[in-house]
């Protein structure tokens, strides 16, 4: 049912990119909360200690399972947002490249993005929370465009309520 909320925006950033818009589901409070319960519907909640949000779309659904879960939430941002000390990865885009920065910190924690499409967003999350002091116990999406991708996390396909 939340697929069908999605809105397919054609050419949007870029010419032959096809943006997945979820606000109808952000907009409708009992689609977020259904949203936000699939994406973690195979987490063991009571082995995380903080959400990591992956910038921008990231952190609203990530704060979201926060607070439904009296968890911490640690923001993940693009390059030049935070002020120093932060680290750094860069990483490559369906349709470029770009950087992330997080302050270190610690703690078990599950990140969160909206969409998975080539990786990279989701790989460099990975490396960067593990750099930055963090353990990474899980990862989750709420769409995984899996013609684009075959990313695992620990051996498994990355689970997501939406499948393209």
């Amino acid at each position: 049912m939340l697929k069908n909320h999605v809105i397919d925006t054609p050419d949007f950033p870029k010419p032959g990119v096809m943006f997945r818009d979820i606000s109808p589901i952000l907009a409708d409070p009992q689609l977020l909360a259904e949203a936000c319960d699939a994406m973690i519907a195979h987490v063991e909640m009571s082995e995380i200690d903080k959400i990591v949000g992956i910038e921008s779309r990231g952190f609203i659904l990530g704060a979201a399972i926060a607070a439904r879960h009296a968890k911490g939430f640690v923001p993940l941002r693009k390059a030049g947002k935070l002020p120093p000390p932060v680290e750094r990865a860069a990483y490559k885009l369906e349709y470029g490249e770009a950087s992330l920065e997080m302050r270190a910190g610690q703690g078990r924690v599950l990140i969160v993005d909206d969409v998975l499409a080539t990786g990279g967003t989701l790989e460099a999350a990975i490396d960067l929370c593990q750099r930055s002091g963090y353990e990474v116990k899980n990862v989750t999406v709420l769409i995984n465009l899996s013609f684009l991708n075959d990313m695992k996390w620990r051996g498994e396909k990355i689970p997501a309520p939406i499948v393209y």
